[in-house]
């Protein structure tokens, strides 16, 4: 590898660890939520407003990120984020009550918008044309080995902190397990920050800024002088001629020639999020503890579900461009829903009952005599068995030992259910989770394109809130099979639209593209 390629690699891994900090910080809530529910007497709702909380501001992020980036410059945002995800996680841990760690999450969700829309805009202003895709993809890559490493940490703490080790005992790692699994994520993120100082400013910012001399030493760098040349002199023409066009409105995208594309990227846009994917993801432990295999084998199966998500999304990365778009979109959705289907039918399957031993085998600061009266007593369904015990040991005391009543009340096939999330973030990861960007990428035309994937984008993001924000009531109140079905039906509906609808656009240039889609 040439010394010029070494620099670019170098400069577009340091930029995508805003990916990482980004799936870092939306998954590492996953472990948290079963210490803060009974801490700050949650309720299902509030519960969901923790997780949920960071797409909120990460839509507003997104919206403000972009017009400041122009202004200020890509790498000066970058290092904003780096600060802001500092603070967020800093604050997040050390939060004293509920409404402080929602204001830090909110402060983190600003940093994930930013991030998500910055790093991978400036990779792709500096990265040669012929090496843009795979370094681009550098940044989805981080995001999701961020999710991983957010699931493995998570472990890692939980397992540390039952150990007598002297050092655990003076970080409070067991008592304080939750707060470090937060602010742990300060210790990329300054990393993040002082690596930004080594990266160039974007060279497309600088032209636009009127400073091509630094702009052809940056590219210089990259490629040879001849090339850097010719380059400034593109983009110097490029961005007079978007000076002189037309400034496309919102009320573009809805015009008659729009109308099928936009329907499409809005339909695939809040499917993505509609099959449950950020309620699996993000409270992964806690439907591994709903199968009764407790708290410490919970953790260790959601960080088997980070790797899935991230063996599969590779394995697209290498057949997008071999199979095509809509293929993997078929596939993808059919697992996505027989896998749905099959959570939904082992948790309908399970039973839940306490016998003496298992009574036995609780802890002692719970007050175990309050459930003699259901001792043997067979339930049906998980609804049933919460709502008896909930009621036996009064709403709090039942919160503070869900996870070790479950362990020892509920008989189902685990494994059932593991296959069925694995399958399910696998089917996923391989299909809609990453082919929708690159869909979005190819379906609207040049003169709307950015706007309309801000639009579809904020879309799937709303949808992506209202996802995690439900999702612990909908466990409580209408139970793990109904959630699952429900979201299995909504697969089904996705697989057809997509088999009906969607249009393969592998191997079709824009241009093409544009004309069998948008002027009809």
């Amino acid at each position: 590898m040439s010394s010029k390629q070494l620099y670019i690699v170098r400069i577009a891994a340091i930029v995508a660890l805003g990916g990482f900090l980004l799936g870092f910080d939306a998954s590492v809530i996953s472990g948290v939520v079963r210490f803060i529910e009974p801490e700050f007497n949650l309720s299902k709702l509030q519960l969901g407003w923790a997780v949920s909380s960071i797409t909120l501001t990460a839509a507003l992020g997104m919206l403000i990120a972009g017009p400041m980036s122009d202004k200020y410059g890509r790498r000066k945002l970058l290092k904003y984020a780096a600060l802001l995800f500092t603070v967020s996680a800093v604050g997040s841990g050390l939060a004293g009550n509920f409404f402080w760690l929602i204001i830090f999450r909110l402060i983190g969700g600003l940093a994930v918008g930013a991030s998500l829309i910055i790093a991978p805009m400036y990779i792709a202003e500096i990265a040669p044309a012929e090496k843009r895709g795979q370094l681009v993809s550098i940044n989805q890559l981080n995001i999701v080995l961020g999710i991983s490493i957010a699931f493995f940490t998570n472990y890692l703490i939980l397992k540390w902190g039952e150990t007598d080790a002297e050092w655990v005992k003076i970080l409070g790692l067991k008592e304080w397990n939750w707060r470090w699994m937060l602010g742990i994520e300060a210790v990329p993120a300054i990393f993040y920050f002082l690596g930004l100082f080594l990266v160039p400013r974007s060279p497309r910012w600088l032209i636009i800024q009127d400073r091509k001399e630094e702009a052809l030493a940056v590219i210089e760098k990259v490629i040879s002088k001849e090339e850097a040349q010719n380059q400034v002199a593109e983009v110097t023409q490029s961005i007079l001629e978007d000076k002189n066009k037309e400034k496309s409105k919102i009320s573009d995208l809805f015009s008659k020639s729009m109308r099928k594309v936009i329907t499409i990227g809005l339909i695939v846009g809040i499917f993505q999020q509609i099959v449950g994917i950020n309620a699996v993801l993000f409270y992964a432990p806690m439907i591994f503890e709903q199968t009764g295999i407790g708290t410490d084998a919970s953790f260790v199966q959601a960080v088997l579900v980070g790797f899935t998500n991230l063996i599969f999304t590779v394995l697209a990365i290498f057949t997008i461009d071999k199979l095509g778009r809509k293929p993997l979109l078929i596939i993808g959705m059919a697992g996505i829903a027989i896998c749905l289907f099959l959570l939904s039918y082992g948790f309908n399957s399970a039973t839940y009952s306490l016998d003496a031993d298992a009574i036995e085998s609780l802890p002692e600061t719970l007050q175990k005599d309050k459930l003699l009266t259901i001792q043997g007593k067979v339930f049906e369904n998980d609804l049933e068995f919460k709502k008896e015990i909930s009621l036996l040991l009064g709403e709090k005391e039942y919160k503070l030992h869900e996870g070790a009543i479950a362990s020892v009340g509920t008989h189902m096939n685990t494994i059932l259910i593991l296959i069925g999330i694995i399958g399910f973030v696998g089917s996923f990861a391989m299909s809609i989770g990453p082919v929708m960007w690159v869909l979005f990428s190819e379906l609207f035309p040049n003169k709307i394109r950015g706007l309309a994937i801000s639009f579809v984008g904020l879309i799937n993001l709303a949808v992506s809130f209202l996802v995690q924000l439900l999702f612990p009531w909908q466990l409580s109140a209408l139970g793990s099979t109904k959630t699952f079905l429900i979201y299995g039906l909504f697969a089904l509906i996705g697989f057809a639209f997509v088999w009906f609808k969607v249009p393969e656009t592998k191997g079709k240039s824009l241009e093409e593209l544009e004309e069998i889609l948008v002027k009809q």
